[in-house]
């Protein structure tokens, strides 16, 4: 079965430090769901980026007098890539914090506020079911304008479409990793800070 539970933290943009239960705990609105498994992966599916289209789309049309974009990061945006079908998306907004400006509009779509991280660049998770075959899910992270982890996450995604060998050692890295247990899906996400941050240096 594919993985249901959403990471706290956009998992293509680690910190060094991996969180705590405690801190995974503390930024779901609600309970947040344990995984005590490993993580289940799949193989690239070329629907992914019309499901992140045609999702995309709905959002501009429900946040149509907001200034935003939309943007599709994560292993479902790198062809080749295996990932979780879970797809995820990007949205820059003036001020996450300001919840009223998107959270209710974005609801018509099945979109849920899920997690609120007020203390990292105040950044919000909405999550709901996309409505497409290839996708079991979606995660809409919410960030500011101009903010340095959208564009950590973006530059990521870029290098992996255009190099082949990073590519390789990213989806690699993440087989091996998902074939362990982990307690929350974020532990998983966590543990490939490392070679993140390798493959960012490359990246420049």
């Amino acid at each position: 079965m594919p993985d249901p539970q959403p990471s706290a933290r956009p998992e293509e943009d680690r910190t060094p430090t991996p969180m705590t239960d405690q801190e995974i705990e503390a930024a779901y609105v609600t309970a947040a769901p344990r995984l005590d498994g490993p993580v289940t992966l799949a193989p690239y599916d070329p629907r992914w980026p019309e499901a992140y289209a045609a999702l995309a789309a709905r959002i501009g049309e429900r946040l149509a007098p907001l200034p935003h974009r939309v943007d599709h990061a994560g292993s479902t945006s790198v062809p080749g890539l295996p990932a979780k079908p879970v797809l995820d998306l990007v949205l820059t907004v003036p001020d996450p914090a300001e919840e009223d400006a998107y959270v209710p509009a974005l609801a018509p779509l099945g979109l849920h506020l899920t997690i609120r991280e007020p203390g990292w660049y105040a950044h919000r998770l909405l999550r709901g079911t996309p409505g497409h075959p290839a996708a079991d899910a979606v995660n809409l992270h919410v960030f500011p304008e101009d903010c340095p982890e959208t564009a950590r996450m973006l530059r990521f995604r870029d290098h992996l479409r255009t190099d082949e060998a990073d590519r390789d050692l990213y989806a690699r890295t993440k087989r091996e990793l998902a074939a362990r247990t982990w307690r929350y899906t974020q532990q998983y996400a966590d543990a490939k800070s490392e070679v993140v941050a390798e493959i960012l240096r490359r990246a420049g």
